[in-house]
């Protein structure tokens, strides 16, 4: 790679301001591979908290604005305005901010959900396609090098015809009512900032977007179940779904925030007709893989074993831990490089080619629009649109 191509990309933020747990966690991804600098930033709603804040992470005050409309005719204006921004602000605004700089010319990383409609989000994804530029939609859990691993599997055919894909991202974090004494927690069941869906859309696309992943086949009905169980909540708070896949693949979906004792949740199993795996993201170092006709077998990333596409994201040597913030800093980098390319007019490494993009994006939300297309007709088999 090229000197030019291996440059830190200048690097900006919209939203992510102080105390974003999300902000945090796209920053030190950011900075982990030297592959970013932040430049610039709007970072909060409250422009003087925001510019503080922005001071504080090294950004001069004078690049530290009001609102990302400024920022985008600011940054047009310079000769070193931002490349890639990071858009990581409530989910009824990522097509909206997005799409403004996506217009501008710039690359883009987007929280997930990457809309709260089907048909915003096709018009996101047709400006990109239009303006040719990088939107990357952060499901960071794809770059756990065990995650890689196991599509490594699925495409080798280890697994034989995967026919059996379950997948689940349940936490307690929402249990009992407390929103109303918490602005973090207030938003994300709140339709007119989250959009029409909370379980599905804050955990239930991770799920998917690994079965995804890991399997190759995209999903084409589903059959669901919505639930408000705590009272008084506006969006479901528990969702159980049926799954069919293109390619043959059954199964089924959990996410929800009400699973009290349950501290992170994500899991998935998938199973062929040679063998099955099983990976644990509260476990994430190991893959279990099961062969129909011999013992179980461990992979562990940086052993033995490993395909390329799992060995190159892994940062330590094997039997010390790797964790979140790499995972997340695995995406980035593939990002990184995703953008260097397009820049230079190169091709992209194959292996960094996986990062989730637009189409994830648009997979996620075409799961919620169909999975509360289904929940209105009694849980009946509905059709991705």
């Amino acid at each position: 790679m090229g000197e030019e191509s291996r440059r830190r990309l200048r690097f900006g933020m919209v939203g992510g301001g102080r105390g974003s747990l999300i902000g945090d966690s796209h920053r030190i991804a950011a900075r982990l591979d030297d592959r970013y600098e932040l430049v610039a930033g709007a970072l909060d709603l409250d422009a003087e908290r925001g510019r503080a804040f922005g001071v504080e992470l090294g950004v001069e005050a004078a690049r530290c604005y009001p609102d990302y409309r400024t920022m985008i005719a600011a940054e047009a204006a310079r000769p070193d305005g931002v490349e890639v921004v990071a858009v990581v602000t409530p989910n009824a605004t990522h097509v909206e901010i997005a799409g403004a700089f996506v217009e501008a010319g710039v690359d883009v990383i987007c929280e997930k959900p990457l809309a709260t409609d089907l048909a915003d989000a096709r018009r996101l994804a047709a400006l990109v396609e239009r303006h040719g530029v990088v939107c990357a939609v952060m499901y960071g859990y794809s770059g756990y090098p065990m995650v890689r691993q196991a599509r490594a599997l699925v495409e080798e055919g280890a697994l034989g015809t995967v026919n059996i894909v379950m997948t689940e991202f349940a936490h307690g974090h929402m249990a009992v009512a407390g929103e109303r004494d918490n602005p973090a927690m207030a938003w994300r069941v709140d339709p007119a900032v989250s959009g029409p869906s909370y379980a599905m859309a804050d955990t239930g696309t991770h799920a998917l977007h690994l079965a995804k992943y890991i399997t190759g086949q995209r999903l084409s009905a589903v059959a669901a179940e919505l639930r408000h169980v705590v009272a008084g909540r506006p969006l479901e708070d528990d969702a159980h779904v049926l799954l069919r896949f293109d390619g043959g693949a059954g199964g089924s979906l959990w996410a929800s925030a009400v699973a009290a004792g349950n501290r992170h949740g994500l899991r998935i199993r998938v199973y062929g007709d040679r063998a099955g795996l099983e990976w644990h993201q509260e476990a994430p170092e190991r893959l279990t893989f099961l062969p129909r006709d011999a013992p179980v077998q461990i992979f562990e990333q940086g052993g033995y074993g490993i395909a390329p596409l799992a060995a190159r994201p892994a940062r330590v040597f094997m039997g010390h831990p790797e964790g979140y913030f790499e995972a997340f800093a695995n995406v980035y980098r593939d990002v990184a490089e995703a953008v260097a390319a397009r820049r230079a007019g190169t091709s992209l490494d194959p292996l960094a080619a996986t990062y989730p993009g637009v189409a994830d994006g648009i997979a996620g939300v075409a799961m919620i629009d169909a999975a509360l297309r289904s929940a209105a007709a009694g849980g009946a088999w509905t059709a991705l649109d």
